[in-house]
């Protein structure tokens, strides 16, 4: 049975998952502050991106955000283990980004991935400290980003 601080713990966490992808998504990234630690370690190469330490992650998805017209994470599935003030968790994201193309129009892709996390108990909370990504499918690439694909 889970104790009372591990249902908080476990919620608390949950929690940042969606305000990760909530900022994501209303494009307020300086709001994942509140989510990673300063010096979070975050890979997001498994699906084209770089990887490195938060500050830098954060410029990085300031500017690589703007190439879409639209976009949404869907997270569910979420499996989290609790070890006193350290944490891991998975969770699955439905990713549908809109590539604006050459001729004007718009096209839809899809990506399918996970989310493993570490977590740590800091003064203001459960803060992500490392995050790695893990592809499932890539669905609908435009062929001007098809380096993602591969």
């Amino acid at each position: 049975m889970l104790s009372l601080q591990e249902i908080s713990d476990r919620l608390e966490i949950q929690q940042l998952m969606v305000d990760y992808a909530t900022a994501l998504d209303e494009y307020d990234i300086d709001r994942m502050d509140d989510v990673f630690t300063p010096d979070a370690y975050i890979d997001y190469r498994a699906m084209g991106g770089i990887d490195g330490r938060y500050p830098e992650i954060r410029e990085w998805l300031k500017a690589s955000l703007k190439n879409f017209s639209n976009y949404y994470h869907m997270i569910a599935n979420i499996s989290i283990k609790v070890t006193g003030d350290t944490a891991t968790s998975k969770i699955v994201c439905f990713n549908p980004m809109g590539v604006p193309m050459p001729d004007g129009s718009t096209q839809m892709m899809f990506l399918g991935l996970w989310y493993v996390d570490k977590h740590v108990r800091t003064e203001k909370g459960w803060r992500i400290a490392e995050r790695v990504e893990h592809g499932a499918y890539q669905h609908n690439v435009p062929a001007h980003i098809k380096a993602w694909a591969d």
